[in-house]
């Protein structure tokens, strides 16, 4: 039988129960070959209930550098009973799966293309630990340190990691160790080498290894946000927490203890949504984060910041849906409900982050689009980029940036006599001049409303003036195009009529692919698209090929809707490449997807008669 071989480039998943304590385990061991100076990408793939579900953990192992997930398993650590069969199914024929050996397994259990490890985890933890908790903690411990062995991993990276993870804690810490080292016995002992080996490397530099959310937190207090208002829900809760902590650290003034923030956990998303909007009338920079079901919730206040001009930002972390959907999984399932989110005409400002880097400088941005445009723009991320960790550029920051606080009338312009039309475009952007409460004792004041108004706020049902201000609206959003994070295009080696628009998380899977297909002779001009609404040089990629594939992460091919609907494209165009069963896209499925798809353009000649 075959046996794969790859040094520093695999794929390794575990299989595990929720609740059993594996997720750290899992880690520590992603983590220490990252220690090792090879990249790793980790997802963990878990059930939205508290404990006693199937649970997953798939680690990339790329020197290269690849953080998309590759499609297919070369190791199964398989700790799960419920989910054998689906998990023995995984493996890459001449790939391994390890298991516990406690009990036998029998020949429906097993398939002669691949390699089985078995280890009597719980027949060792039962000999070793009284504890009943105990014993299922160190159980994953234990498979760590003999998968230590069977990869080459360096035991003391582990060992370090362990000693960060309980520092002032030495009773913990020497329990783990001894564990680890009680498994890395087992298998020098008892388990043959296999074919996946980790070996040193410095392919990791200076990149930061963080999630999503944690770095989309951290882009708000740099961008000055200093209200967050918002109610717990999967995926995006730790936005708020995230940003809770970072200010705690650099928002609360040393000499007097003042806190120079307020977040505030609401009843619903309604509430929260409904401060945000009020704390962004009054000036301060204010956001919410919140997912699909939270978005349909707020819809008539994003409305009214929209016709009212208020600056708002939300953080929508994707999910899959409808409905509660999963909670627990991935998807770009949100884009159109987003863009058009509220009643009558609506269009809202989008930015679209491929990773933790870009989580950070899109939040920043997103506030000072928000205060620049004077309406709501979306940081649309997800699960998989929100919750993962993810190897990325570190974080830079120009301490000489100043926030862009739009075309707020000051108390001395009022003084002077400078005409104020809260809703009148003077500069032919469509963006109107604002003041903010408390600017002048008596002038620069106006009514806020989300009924029709004339261009200086003065309520009107007349025909004339709603038009005047939803015409100006559309030329605002068409200003909006020119300020948005721009795209970014990568040609193709070779001359093609052939092209691909692209996103969010799916930007490292395509980037893989890309690489594939043009080893295949299948070569095709990338755009990441990284904001909506588009800027112009999205409809002239489009005009420039024959075929613009579209890939992304939703049943309903949403922005290619979204491209059709804005742009006025022809639908056939643009092919659709759609992947969405709840886990990140991976290389092998858009690969093989655009191939079949280049195949069938190929016209084939008419049979002679």
């Amino acid at each position: 039988m075959k046996r794969l071989e790859a040094t520093n480039d695999f794929v390794i998943k575990f299989a595990n129960v929720n609740g059993s304590g594996s997720a750290s385990a899992n880690e520590l061991f992603a983590k220490a070959i990252l220690r090792m100076g090879v990249p790793v990408s980790p997802r963990n793939i878990f059930p939205s209930n508290i404990q006693g579900l199937p649970t997953w953990y798939e680690a990339r192992v790329s020197e290269q550098g690849w953080l998309g997930r590759r499609g297919g398993i070369d190791m199964m650590v398989a700790m799960n009973p419920q989910t054998w069969a689906q998990d023995l199914a995984e493996v890459e024929p001449g790939g391994y799966l390890f298991h516990d050996s406690t009990r036998p397994l029998t020949p429906a259990e097993m398939r002669d293309d691949i390699h089985f490890i078995g280890m009597p985890l719980t027949a060792i933890c039962n000999a070793t630990y009284d504890d009943a908790r105990q014993r299922q903690l160190f159980k994953n411990i234990l498979y760590v340190g003999a998968l230590s062995v069977l990869m080459d991993i360096d035991p003391a990276e582990i060992e370090r990691l362990f000693g960060e993870q309980y520092k002032g804690k030495e009773k913990l810490l020497g329990a783990n160790v001894r564990a680890l080292h009680l498994g890395r016995e087992f298998a020098q002992e008892h388990l043959q080498p296999i074919g996946l080996k980790v070996r040193r490397s410095q392919a990791v530099g200076d990149k930061i290894f963080v999630d999503g959310n944690s770095a989309a937190a951290l882009g708000c207090v740099y961008g000055g946000a200093t209200v967050a208002a918002w109610y717990p829900i999967t995926p995006s809760s730790s936005v708020a927490e995230a940003f809770q902590k970072y200010c705690q650290k650099l928002r609360v003034d040393p000499a007097t203890g003042e806190h120079r923030y307020a977040i505030v956990q609401a009843e619903d998303e309604i509430a929260s949504i409904g401060m945000v909007v009020g704390a962004g009338w009054n000036g301060a920079r204010a956001f919410t984060a919140t997912s699909g079901p939270g978005v349909s919730l707020m819809t008539e206040f994003i409305g009214l910041a929209y016709f009212a001009e208020i600056p708002v930002t939300i953080i929508d972390v994707q999910r899959g849906g409808p409905s509660t959907g999963m909670p627990t999984r991935t998807q770009q399932a949100d884009i159109l409900a987003c863009a058009y989110a509220s009643h009558g005409d609506t269009k809202h400002v989008l930015l679209f982050p491929q990773d933790p880097t870009e989580c950070f400088e899109h939040a920043a941005a997103a506030l000072d689009l928000a205060d620049r445009l004077q309406t709501p723009v979306f940081l649309m991320t997800d699960l998989d980029i929100g919750m993962n960790q993810r190897l990325c550029q570190p974080f830079q920051w120009d301490d000489s940036r100043a926030y862009d606080r739009g075309k707020v009338m000051s108390a001395e312009e009022l003084e002077a006599g400078r005409d104020f039309g809260r809703y009148k475009d003077v500069d032919g952007d469509g963006i109107p001049w604002r003041t903010l409460p408390g600017t002048h004792r008596s002038k620069g004041a106006y009514f806020t409303r989300g009924t029709t108004r004339d261009p200086y706020a003065r309520y009107s049902e007349a025909g004339p003036d709603y038009l005047y201000n939803v015409q100006r609206l559309l030329k605002k959003f068409a200003t909006a195009a020119t300020l948005v994070p721009q795209p970014v295009l990568a040609p193709a080696a070779q001359k093609t009529r052939l092209g691909v628009l692209y996103f969010g998380s799916t930007s490292p899977a395509m980037a893989e692919a890309l690489t594939v297909l043009a080893a295949d002779g299948i070569h095709i001009d990338a755009m990441r698209l990284r904001a909506f609404p588009f800027p112009a040089s999205v409809a002239d990629f489009i005009a420039m090929h024959d075929a613009v594939f579209v890939v992304e992460q939703n049943r309903d091919a949403q922005m290619r809707s979204l491209l059709v609907n804005e742009l006025e494209i022809d639908p056939m165009r643009l092919p659709s490449v759609l992947h969405y069963d709840g886990t990140p896209i991976t290389a092998r499925f858009i690969t093989q997807a655009i191939t079949k798809a280049v195949h069938a353009m190929v016209v084939q000649p008419l049979a002679a008669e």
